[in-house]
């Protein structure tokens, strides 16, 4: 579904005037000779889509007496996350690490130094899913696996040029629109465009919150993932000469 939606505003010079210096900066060529009433509007364009692609980052959490037992029990672990993930399909090309880690863990007492009880290993891979309708199968193959963290899910497009470029055609579109308008309550016309700058596009990514799962918690249906829709913002600056 796509919603678009719009904003704009606008500043008119009267009488025959000169182009402004930052557009007599910006000309390549010879700008022939302003006749009219510049009109600049300031335009934004927004569409939303479905995204097609889901960023988990996901991963082993062990706890031992010692750091080398903290760290063979992981590695043992996460050898099988790995291989859960290529057998539900994620090529080697989209799966990275992101984190290892080893650290003690501290017990603080009043007055007293800290005395450490034992050792937390991480160990976290990024991993991009290019099957959207496969999130929540990947999530619990990898946790039937030995996972037992999941700190969140990045959606977005695997091409996002395309909605980018979507955005930016609504906000032209839509500057046009209101040069229209101003004309006609001016009783002018739109003759040209004289000068466009982009403000720039962006594409608003959806974060679903980190979450925490044990072997335990797997359930036989999938872990239910909503992909939402991710807005896509482009702005731009047109001015345009009435007659």
């Amino acid at each position: 579904m796509r919603n678009l939606k719009f904003a704009a505003a606008f500043a008119v010079m009267l009488g025959l005037a000169a182009p402004p210096a930052s557009l007599a900066q910006q000309a390549q060529m010879p700008m022939p000779a302003i006749e009219g009433t510049l009109l600049s509007v300031s335009a934004e364009g927004k569409v939303e889509g479905r995204p097609d692609m889901a960023t988990i980052n996901l991963g082993v959490q062990t706890e031992a007496p010692t750091a080398q037992a903290a760290i063979q029990a992981n590695a043992q672990r996460m050898t099988a996350l790995l291989a859960a993930l290529r057998r539900a399909g994620i090529a080697e090309r989209d799966i990275q690490t992101s984190n290892v880690s080893v650290n003690p863990q501290q017990q603080y007492r009043e007055n007293q130094p800290p005395i450490t009880t034992g050792y937390q290993a991480n160990n976290t891979v990024t991993a991009k899913i290019r099957n959207i309708d496969n999130v929540g199968r990947v999530v619990d193959a990898t946790v039937a696996a030995g996972g037992n963290t999941v700190n969140g899910i990045y959606f977005s497009y695997q091409n996002p040029d395309a909605q980018m470029d979507t955005a930016r055609r609504n906000a032209i579109q839509e500057a046009r629109r209101r040069a229209e308008i101003y004309a006609s309550a001016l009783n002018m016309r739109v003759a040209r465009v004289v000068a466009v700058q982009e403000g720039g596009a962006m594409a608003q990514p959806i974060v679903v919150t980190a979450a925490r799962f044990m072997r335990a918690d797997a359930a036989p249906a999938p872990t239910p993932v909503e992909p939402g829709q991710i807005e896509t913002t482009a702005n731009v600056s047109v001015t345009f000469e009435l007659r």
